[in-house]
């Protein structure tokens, strides 16, 4: 039995298409990392520089945009990998 292909006759398992999910999973960690990490820095620049009455302003929107962009990330690679999943699953109808 040949494993399936896709529109190019590639082979679906092939190691140049994990190597692609791979480079792309990371990526986007990387880059959630990297802009948590921006996030976290200017919050805590303006708390250093402000009063206390913006205090809990800034961390309260700091705290929102961490959470949010990386609850997303997470969301879409889950539902990404659940999606390819099942496309890889699914009976062939090519005879």
């Amino acid at each position: 039995m040949t494993q399936p292909t896709d529109d190019v006759g590639q082979s679906k398992d092939s190691a140049a298409e994990r190597s692609l999910q791979a480079t792309r999973a990371w990526t986007g960690l990387t880059v959630i990392l990297l802009g948590d990490l921006a996030i976290t820095l200017a919050a805590i620049w303006g708390v250093n520089s402000t009063g206390n009455a913006q205090t809990v302003a800034i961390l309260a929107s700091a705290f929102t945009a961490v959470s949010t962009m990386t609850t997303a990330y997470f969301g879409i690679r889950g539902i990404t990998n659940t999606a390819q999943s099942s496309i890889d699953a699914a009976p062939s109808s090519q005879p």
